[in-house]
């Protein structure tokens, strides 16, 4: 199987980049429709269609439904089909932006991500997170092309609600662990290959990055502000994780955050909530010592992210519900399998048994 790095073709990141954002997609087409929900338009809408519009580009908006799934999708990419749209711009969190990559593909021309949240490593891949209408995930769906475009406003990040911050980080921790993972097993990544070198070391960058800079800027971000802390953790999030976690590859914390979204007790927590619970239980799986388990929960702790299975809302987890999460989390099609040894829904199950008494553990120590 060859190595294989794939990338969007331009990201752009910055304080105050919603007001160029014409000047960066008139390379791109003549008539954009903004898919975006009612928070996020009333949030950019205006400042995007009137930077569009700057540029002699037609601009229009539909506000999004609230899930990534099929029907969804079909009834946006009519839309774009009646608008004569060749551009699909999606602003907002990790849903919408893999929604209009879906209509991307099901209508052709250019596609334009514009996360508002730094929440996940969505952005800039080349795949969309299918979920059924009520929230369970059900597949990805994979593409030949990446967004034309990625645009960040590290202004509109920081006013964001500090918890989907915390999300995001949460999510780009994850990716070091499972593109290592996955280089170990000689796995495939995402986009049909083996992991370079680069893929490798920036999933390891986005670790580092974290590391040092998290702390820091959710302070930052808790008083909207943006610092150069905030700007290192955004493009964390969002770059080099989804580079990382695309070109590197994915392997048992998403598989695990896959089988928790059949529990709808889970359905407040986030993408990314769900994911941290999903590396702890990756490092038991792993077998990794005691001390760095612990080190990797009292982060989480520090950040205020989900470490126990009560802290993504399953207060009874009985062996029913943990057998549900495990057998999900080991589907032949899951990336659980890019671990470099066999894992078995017994294993998965066991590992988030331990995983949530560490979590418990470790928190009672430090109260």
């Amino acid at each position: 199987m060859p190595q294989v790095f794939e990338s969007p073709a331009a990201y752009v990141q910055g304080r105050g980049v919603t007001e160029e954002i014409g000047a960066h997609v008139a390379p791109l087409g003549s008539e954009c429709l903004l898919l975006a929900d009612e928070v996020v338009l009333d949030l950019v809408g205006e400042r995007v269609v009137e930077s569009l519009e700057s540029e002699g580009i037609g601009a229009s908006t539909i506000e999004f439904e609230g899930e990534a799934s099929e029907t969804e999708i079909n009834r946006v990419a009519d839309v774009v089909k009646e608008r004569n749209a060749d551009v699909v711009i999606g602003a907002g969190g990790g849903k919408t932006l893999d929604t209009a990559k879906a209509v991307r593909e099901a209508t052709g021309g250019a596609m334009v991500s514009m996360p508002t949240v730094a929440s996940t490593d969505s952005p800039t891949s080349a795949l969309s997170v299918i979920y059924s209408e009520a929230g369970e995930f059900q597949e990805y769906w994979f593409y030949d092309q990446h967004p034309d475009l990625v645009l960040l406003d590290t202004a509109v990040v920081a006013g964001a609600p500090t918890r989907f911050f915390r999300s995001g980080i949460a999510d780009g921790l994850a990716t070091w662990f499972e593109a290592d993972a996955t280089y170990r097993s000689d796995g495939e990544n995402i986009v049909g290959g083996t992991s370079t070198r680069a893929g490798h070391r920036l999933a390891e960058l986005c670790y580092e990055t974290l590391r040092e800079h998290a702390l820091a800027a959710v302070d930052a971000v808790e008083r909207e502000a943006v610092t150069a802390s905030v700007e290192a953790v955004a493009e964390a999030n969002t770059l080099l994780s989804g580079l990382g976690f695309e070109s590197g590859g994915l392997a048992a914390a998403h598989s695990v955050h896959n089988g928790l979204t059949q529990l709808g007790v889970t359905h407040h927590a986030t993408h990314g909530e769900k994911v941290n619970v999903g590396t702890v239980t990756q490092l038991v799986l792993e077998g990794r010592e005691d001390a760095f388990i612990e080190d990797y929960v009292e982060f989480s702790l520090a950040l205020d992210l989900p470490v126990t299975l009560s802290d993504i809302g399953i207060d009874d987890p009985t062996a029913a519900r943990l057998e549900t999460v495990a057998e999900a989390a080991c589907d032949p099609e899951e990336t659980i399998h890019n671990e470099p040894f066999a894992v078995t829904p017994p294993m998965v199950r066991d590992a988030l048994r331990t995983a949530d008494q560490i979590g418990r553990r470790v928190r009672e120590r430090r109260s």
